[in-house]
């Protein structure tokens, strides 16, 4: 990849600086993305922005910017967004520091921020050393999330609609599945999470295979399907049902045909049921019917102390001595055919046996 270290000046930068939802956020006299689709919304506070004003004001170096060169002489802000829009909006009049606008300032106090020189590296290469290089410099400051990270390199217009769809803050699919999803559209937490059900967690795969398709309505029909399912059955709602991995139980079991009224019985018992720790499991559970899932409630060490010593420290089933240490508890009924975790229930197993049983 080459780079090259530029020194440019604010008044520079900011020559005929616009941002509008048509044409998006540019300066350096048009040739400047200082938002390119791959970036996110401006997110500094006023503080932010205002200190970074505070840094030129008093002479103070900004950390160095990295600008993409494109094959067109154009270029995309790589790192610097916040940084950059901030000090352009100072001198376009958008804000005031200390209620004073730029068009307040003497002549010579805009003279010394519009001379103020910025230190600019010009990075050109493949998308893969862009990738590199961002994931490098990403390190102080406001953190870009993978997803975009990821974003940086399959820009296009698939990835334009995917993010109309998933990555606004009021988009169709926080609309959709704010009760199912846990994270922030404009994060591209929404994004990522659709990504990683649709691909099976490979999102660099389907990014790449889709990056030059017109649209991502074929991500969106997904999704659609993934919440009509989940609604369609599991009827009642309820809070643990938020941020569950409904897109991978979807792909295993879309097409096997459930009497939902009894799978509605069975969630609401295992939801009273205090063994039950994990009531988010309980989802997973009714449908592959892995006891894992619900991380049933273990035996406390006085349960456990009290059938050891009236066993004699005797493993139930191999009818040999052990220490404590050395043996498990376990359910003498099974917690699947009602045993419940009580002391009455308990019995000590030396480990091999007790694994012995499991693996049965």
């Amino acid at each position: 990849m080459k780079i090259e270290l530029h020194e440019l000046t604010i008044r520079e930068i900011s020559e005929n600086y616009i941002d509008n939802e048509e044409n998006g956020v540019i300066g350096y006299s048009g040739k400047l993305n200082i938002r390119p689709k791959y970036q996110r919304e401006f997110v500094y506070k006023d503080k932010q922005r205002d200190a970074v004003i505070d840094t030129i004001v008093k002479g103070f170096p900004l950390n160095v910017m990295y600008w993409v060169k494109n094959e067109d002489d154009t270029y995309e802000v790589l790192d610097g967004q916040q940084r950059t829009i901030s000090f352009c909006q100072y001198v376009h009049g958008v804000f005031s520091i200390n209620s004073k606008y730029f068009h307040n300032l003497t002549e010579t106090e805009k003279n010394q921020i519009l001379d103020y020189k910025v230190m600019v590296y010009f990075c050109e290469g493949n998308d893969k050393e862009k990738l590199d290089w961002f994931q490098i410099i990403n390190i102080a400051g406001e953190k870009l999330t993978d997803q975009e990270l990821r974003n940086a390199v399959y820009t296009g217009s698939w990835l334009s609609d995917a993010k109309q769809k998933f990555s606004k803050s009021q988009c169709t699919a926080f609309k959709m599945a704010s009760e199912y999803m846990n994270g922030s559209p404009i994060r591209q937490e929404y994004l990522e999470t659709v990504l990683r059900w649709i691909n099976n967690g490979d999102i660099c795969g389907y990014m790449s295979m889709n990056q030059h398709e017109p649209n991502a309505n074929k991500l969106f029909y997904y999704f659609r399907s993934v919440i009509d399912w989940v609604q369609n059955t599991f009827v009642k709602y309820r809070k643990e049902m938020k941020g569950i991995e409904w897109g991978f139980l979807y792909n295993q079991y879309k097409d096997i045909v459930v009497d939902t009224a009894e799978l509605e019985k069975e969630i609401a018992e295992l939801m009273a049921d205090d063994d039950v720790t994990s009531k988010k499991g309980i989802y997973f559970y009714v449908l592959d019917r892995q006891e894992k899932h619900l991380s049933v409630r273990a035996f406390d060490n006085r349960m456990k102390r009290t059938a050891y010593e009236k066993q004699k420290g005797i493993c139930k089933k191999c009818g040999k001595h052990f220490e404590l240490d050395q043996m498990e508890a376990d359910h003498i009924t099974p917690w699947s055919e009602g045993g419940k975790t009580l002391a009455e229930n308990c019995q000590m197993l030396c480990k091999d046996c007790n694994r012995r049983k499991s693996d049965i």
